[in-house]
């Protein structure tokens, strides 16, 4: 046999031997809509009815009687559900875990937090709406009573990504009733933020249409204010500034600080000690590294069991690998999967 027949010999038994092989089990991306009582009546006007994608693994569709845990994964600034699934690559990459043996079945939900100042900083007011309830209570019971899940807080961990991972934090503290497992990764807005130079400009923005022009850090502001400062006669973003004709407002800059996790920790040790585990990572070049290892600090300075990963990376640019290499084989670790696998 000459060389280029045995060459088509072996693609051709190699294209046979491919084919008998059976292909690993995939899993499904719904996406869904999820009405937000919590979230009626917020005064910046932002949909109550929420985006929602809903992963529901391999062996959801057959195996009619297995329940499963449910992971809530939180995106950061500026995205919405849908670019942050994109980003990870979020079917694949569950599917690829699980098949791997890296993770287990689980049912992953990315609800979508976009408003109209790029982000709902996953807090409490009039202004944005309480996203606080709608993660923990509207989301998980719309989830908890249209999907087979643990409906048990032992089988409901919470993580997300830069703002998302503040969200992770703040709700995390709030409600051990409904979480067992926290991972915030690369957490944004974790120490008290106070006045940017961006934020005098801020000032002279009067409508929504000026608004969507500024910059990302002059957008924070925004968000930062409707989320910590909401002030319901101040029209037309119902909220206050922490600059008054570019001087610094004291009581503005208190209400951010009152909502920084480096200043809620101490008030929240007995809940967060009730975690089944808390892990948490930060890349070394990310802007964000300094805030994160003091909230490290934190953590240990009140004996709140925790684990603190770095990596050499900046902001974004692992965050897609460590969601399928670390943060889903934690929560396979640490949640409770009942008799299933």
């Amino acid at each position: 046999m000459n060389r280029s027949a045995l060459l088509s010999a072996l693609l051709a038994f190699g294209s046979v031997a491919a084919a008998g092989l059976p292909s690993a089990p995939v899993g499904t991306m719904n996406q869904i809509v999820v009405h937000g009582d919590s979230l009626v009546g917020n005064l910046s006007g932002d949909s109550a009815d929420r985006t929602v994608f809903v992963y529901l693994p391999p062996s959801y569709q057959a195996a009619k009687s297995r329940r499963y845990p449910v992971l809530y994964d939180l995106h950061g600034y500026s995205l919405t559900a849908e670019r942050w699934v994109d980003i990870l690559k979020a079917r694949e990459a569950i599917d690829r875990a699980i098949a791997a043996g890296k993770a287990r079945e689980m049912i992953v939900v990315f609800p979508d937090a976009m408003s109209v100042h790029n982000g709902s900083m996953y807090s409490s007011s009039v202004s944005t709406g309480d996203w606080e309830t709608f993660i923990a209570h509207d989301l998980v019971s719309y989830v908890d009573g249209h999907y087979r899940t643990l409906a048990k807080r032992d089988s409901r961990g919470l993580s997300g990504h830069s703002m998302g991972g503040y969200g992770a934090f703040r709700i995390g503290m709030k409600r051990p009733d409904v979480f067992s497992v926290l991972y915030p990764m690369s957490s944004c807005c974790l120490s008290p933020r106070g006045v940017t130079p961006a934020d005098p400009a801020v000032e002279q923005v009067k409508t929504a249409d000026e608004a969507a022009k500024l910059q990302m850090g002059a957008r924070t502001t925004l968000a930062a204010s409707a989320a910590w400062a909401p002030d319901p006669q101040n029209p037309p973003f119902y909220l206050d500034l922490p600059t008054k004709a570019g001087v610094p407002d004291p009581s503005v800059i208190a209400r951010y600080a009152a909502n920084s996790p480096h200043a809620m920790l101490p008030q929240y040790v007995t809940s967060l000690k009730k975690y089944r585990a808390i892990q948490m990572d930060v890349g070394l070049q990310d802007t964000l590294l300094k805030d994160n290892q003091e909230m490290d600090r934190l953590l240990t300075e009140f004996s709140i069991p925790h684990s603190y990963q770095t990596y050499e990376g900046n902001h974004v640019n692992h965050i897609p690998e460590r969601f399928e290499q670390d943060v889903l084989p934690f929560f396979s670790q640490h949640l409770e999967f009942g008799t299933g696998k």
